[in-house]
């Protein structure tokens, strides 16, 4: 151990510290956004000229600490860190010799005594699970995504097309021999091209950060700056990232903010204490899912979470966050009944702190990172979730709109026969769509736990439900804000997302499943080329109602409009299986109307019922426009028009 500088009590600084008083005081302040610079394992050489590594780890209330690893026989006693003086809670100490790949732990004597063997909150990498040891990695990768990175707003743009391919690594593909999941060199050379090929502009991954228990999909996340070993080093999984960026992908990564688990070996009761959550199970204990809540009115804590942010960021070049489960960090009652939980000062039953935090999450990113984007999972009505934060907002990008998800698959799922009678469930959400920056998400939330998968959750017979999933496709590609689609949709399977088998790839040898997923390719397609479809995804100026209104027939018809004057994307939906013939739809101008999809095509697996690839607008007024245009709206169909004068 290096010599000590200063020491009062029973607390020294080393001469080999890389943390300065600066540091101190701003992750004392809660302000210190690159933690992970400071905290943790790393490689120094020291005064003396030896190469080793420094450790330092947060524990304030540890009577003691020290490292064990495979490099001292997991001996508690060779290897003592020491407190800081500066009381900050922070226990330091430089060990020579050790080299990467070593595994260790800190070993703690708690507040109560106890004796605790504890993962580093810092670690870089793990052991596959279920051990638990951290490794000792310091990432190292050429990257060769400069052009992107350097590009990366054209991509990111709030005014850019964005659809969304949602993927759960671990079963997206599988060998086929003995059912392993792939690595993510494998993704690597299939996920970016079959995205590209499928037109997706984005992928987004359930959490990769370090997890125990597989089956939680990420979401009860531990290793807050460690990919998962699971599918191979963080170098690999850098190299997966650099790969989606060469074939023009944006990269999301899903992120837990909310919530920790309670396994014994984590950051649950760190040195003895609610040192990371709330003491109070009121506030400190979420009943849905078994974990521990993040305690926000602490600094340090929001020092880590943020840092944690900042480094997908910074070290693994991510365009975006998505942050889940925003709501419960929201709301103080959440899933909670009168008297188990605890108002706020003002007797109101919002997180203030949660409120603070996020805010300050979102300031710190965009600052940092102004081309990428943070997307909140907020399934209540909070409002000015992606206003800035000067204006009283929470500064996120975009926000899910779950409102449109349920009542869209609610709608969807109704014997035609019915629909007549819920026809506010489609036309609702336009009274909302503009008070937020939404993306549509159809997710894995929706198609496991007895839910039952997209292309079942459509009423009717197996020809209806393959007409109704094309129809629900095509109204989510051209209604207002941006896409997301969980893997597997695309193809139509009928099995619920099972996160310990593949997607069933089988389904593609059948033209019934390859017209399905053709539909999805070339929805892409049209949401690439023609701006109407996605520049003004957030304004309403960017839409119109044709009609509304014929609730008897379920029939739908809106314009989409762009930047550009006088190109307009018109979609007609009719969402019973009587075609109509002669149906009249009002349009803004005269001149061809092109049918460029038609959801009832043969090469989709419809009928063939259509426009001729379509008409010339008539100069006859029809629902309080100058043009019409006397359609044929196959049954159970989306047929969508686009008109393009802007350069004649």
């Amino acid at each position: 151990m290096p010599k000590q500088s200063a020491k009062i009590g029973n607390k020294v600084q080393y001469d080999e510290s890389i943390l300065t008083d600066y540091d101190i005081y701003l992750f004392k302040q809660g302000t210190h956004y690159t933690l992970y610079e400071k905290m943790g394992a790393h490689r120094i050489t020291s005064k003396k000229g030896e190469e080793g590594v420094f450790f330092a780890v947060w524990a304030p209330n540890a009577q003691s600490v020290s490292l064990v690893g495979n490099f001292n026989g997991w001996n508690r006693s060779s290897h003592p860190l020491a407190a800081r003086w500066d009381g900050s809670g922070i226990w330091e100490g430089f060990i020579p010799g050790l080299k990467k790949w070593d595994l260790y732990k800190f070993h703690l004597k708690n507040s109560r005594g106890e004796h605790k063997d504890k993962m580093d909150p810092f670690s870089a990498f793990f052991e596959v699970a279920p051990r638990t040891s951290s490794i000792l990695h310091w990432p190292d990768y050429p990257w060769s995504d400069g052009e992107w990175m350097a590009s990366r707003s054209r991509h990111t743009s709030l005014f850019t097309p964005w659809s969304v391919y949602e993927v759960h690594l671990g079963s997206w593909r599988r060998h086929w021999d003995d059912g392993l999941s792939l690595s993510y060199r494998e993704l690597a050379e299939e996920l970016p091209r079959y995205c590209k090929e499928m037109g997706f502009t984005a992928v987004e991954m359930l959490p990769v950060m370090e997890h125990p228990f597989y089956g939680s999909w990420g979401y009860q996340t531990l290793g807050y700056f460690a990919p998962s070993s699971r599918y191979g080093t963080p170098e690999d999984f850098m190299y997966l990232v650099d790969k989606l960026h060469q074939n023009g992908l944006v990269v999301i990564l899903d992120w837990v903010p909310s919530h920790f688990p309670s396994d014994d070996f984590g950051l649950a009761r760190y040195d003895g204490t609610a040192l990371y959550e709330h003491e109070d199970p009121r506030k400190g204990y979420h009943p849905d899912w078994s974990s521990y809540i993040f305690n926000y009115s602490r600094n340090e804590v929001r020092s880590y979470l943020i840092s944690s942010a900042v480094y997908w960021l910074d070290r693994y070049h991510i365009d975006g966050l998505r942050i889940d489960a925003v709501a419960s960090m929201l709301h103080l009652d959440y899933s909670r009944k009168a008297g188990e939980w605890e108002p706020n000062v003002h007797g109101g039953r919002e997180n203030l702190e949660a409120i603070a935090f996020l805010r300050d999450l979102n300031k710190e990113v965009y600052g940092r990172f102004p081309d990428v984007q943070t997307i909140a999972e907020e399934s209540t009505d909070w409002p000015m979730v992606t206003r800035p934060v000067f204006l009283g907002g929470l500064g996120f990008g975009m926000k899910w709109n779950m409102g449109w998800m349920h009542d869209t698959l609610d709608y969807m799922s109704r014997d035609p026969i019915h629909r007549s009678y819920h026809h506010n469930r489609l036309t609702f959400s336009i009274w909302y769509a503009f008070s937020e920056n939404f993306m549509l998400p159809i997710s894995h939330d929706e198609v496991v736990h007895g839910k039952s998968s997209l292309m079942n959750k459509m009423a009717g017979d197996w020809w209806q439900r393959r007409a109704n999933f094309r129809l629900l496709l095509g109204y989510m590609w051209t209604h207002p804000g941006k896409k997301l689609l969980f893997m597997g949709c695309e193809l139509g399977q009928g099995l619920e997302w099972n996160h310990d088998t593949a997607l069933e790839w089988h389904l593609l040898d059948d033209p019934d499943f390859q017209g399905l997923q053709r539909w999805v390719k070339d929805l892409n397609a049209a949401l690439l080329r023609l701006p109407p479809l996605y520049e003004r995804d957030f304004t309403q100026d960017g839409f119109r109602w044709v009609d509304c209104t014929d609730w008897e027939k379920s029939v739908l018809a809106y314009l989409r409009k762009g930047a550009a004057e006088g190109e307009y994307v018109l979609t007609v939906l009719n969402f019973t299986p009587i075609p109509r013939w002669h149906y009249r739809i009002g349009v803004p101008q005269g001149g061809w109307w092109a049918e460029i999809l038609n959801s009832d095509s043969p090469i989709y697996g419809g009928g063939g019922i259509g426009n001729a690839g379509g008409m010339e607008a008539e100069a006859v007024s029809c629902h309080g426009l100058g043009w019409s245009l006397p359609l044929t709206l196959p049954p159970l169909s989306a047929v969508i028009f686009h008109s393009d004068q802007k350069q004649k």
